[in-house]
């Protein structure tokens, strides 16, 4: 139990550096860190403690394995994720660098003052 709360944590930590930070990179932090959040939420709900992995061996059957077996699609969502939102921070991370190529500051409030 306290796994999810310290992934409840993490995950507000993200979200306070999405809304007090002024600075663009530092709101790109906390949006990676919401995302790692919840890939770790994800994680810990399929987890399962002893449990072996994903595949079916020959001298197991399928009651033990459907008994012991840790459910893979929590895993293959979470890779999924993992390869969006590096994809995502990519785009993130190149829209920051025009902001900063046309304004010459990191800083929200100087941009939305310079904007005209």
């Amino acid at each position: 139990m306290i796994l999810y709360f310290l992934t409840l944590v993490l995950f507000v930590m993200g979200v306070y550096c999405l809304i007090a930070k002024k600075n663009i990179v530092k709101k790109i932090i906390g949006l990676v860190i919401i995302d790692y959040a919840i890939n770790l939420f994800i994680i810990l709900i399929g987890y399962r403690r002893d449990g072996v992995a994903p595949i079916l061996f020959a001298d197991m059957s399928p009651a033990e394995f459907a008994r012991r077996g840790v459910d893979p699609l929590p895993q293959a969502l979470v890779l999924t994720s993992i390869v969006i939102g590096l994809g995502v921070l990519a785009l993130q991370v190149a829209i920051c660098l025009r902001l900063y190529e046309k304004y010459k500051t990191f800083n929200m409030s100087e941009i939305n003052r310079l904007k005209g």
